[in-house]
Formats: structure tokens, C-alpha cells, sequence
């Protein structure tokens, strides 16, 4: 159920950046309906990318995480989309990136309006939370 929710929230944040970036596009629709199937499978694909292939590339590229502060995360998401991308390039449908810098902004917004949606979205939040929770409730 998690990664279902994970994937609605990609969806909209997919969208929503597409809307605002000119060189990204969701290509393949022709009425709203099929647009809205075509986001949710570039949100599936791009959940899937980020389950498999972002921790490889997050774990070989760790001393330039550190160099950079972290903001080399923005690189790799940009990373992760752009593989999205040509992942349902072969397809008559998916999402179109004109070029790596629409790519980084795009991983900018997409980041930024998924932390608001699963903060704004009640739920459970992890196993952490839930392990510090029982263990206050036990303890006090």
C-alpha cells in the first residue's frame, strides 16, 4: 500500500512539474484520461528506477555526496528521471526530457512537491517512528 501511495505522489509531482517546465513533457495522451494512465505509469517506472537503481548509484557515489553536502542528490534524481525517460523513450508514450538541465530542475520539483504531498498526507511515516513510538509508550 506504501509504494502505491508513493506512486500517486510521484504521479502529481510528475505532473505538476511538467506543467511547469517548458523542455518536460508527457507524451502519448490524447484526451485528460490518458494522460492521467500515462503519468501513472512514468510514476510506477520511475518508483521502480528508484527502488533498484538509486541505492546502487546513491552507495558508488557517496564521497561525492559528502564533498558536495549533499546536493549531489539533485544530480541523481535528475539521473533517475532522465533514465525514467529513456527507459518509456522506446514506447509511444512516457515522459520527454529536452536536456539535463530541464532534468535537475525537474528532480528539484519533483522532490520539493513530493516532501509537501507525504507531509501533508496523514499515514504511517516509516519503521522508525514507529519502533520510537512503542518504545516511548512501553517506557513511559
Amino acid at each position: 500500500m506504501a509504494f502505491v501511495l508513493r506512486v500517486l505522489i510521484n504521479g502529481v509531482a510528475i505532473w505538476f512539474a511538467q506543467l511547469v517546465l517548458p523542455g518536460l513533457s508527457i507524451v502519448g495522451a490524447d484526451t485528460g484520461w490518458q494522460q492521467a494512465g500515462i503519468i501513472l505509469l512514468v510514476a510506477l517506472v520511475f518508483g521502480i528506477v528508484n527502488a533498484i537503481v538509486k541505492p546502487i548509484v546513491a552507495f558508488l557515489s557517496i564521497p561525492l555526496y559528502i564533498l558536495t553536502l549533499g546536493l549531489f542528490s539533485i544530480i541523481v534524481n535528475a539521473l533517475m528521471l532522465m533514465l525514467t525517460a529513456w527507459i518509456t523513450e522506446a514506447t509511444g508514450w512516457g515522459l520527454r526530457i529536452a536536456n539535463f538541465g530541464t532534468a535537475c530542475w525537474a528532480a528539484i520539483i519533483v522532490s520539493i512537491v513530493s516532501l509537501v504531498l507525504s507531509v501533508l498526507i496523514p499515514g504511517p511515516r516509516g519503521q522508525g517512528q514507529q519502533v520510537q513510538a512503542s518504545y516511548y509508550s512501553s517506557n513511559g
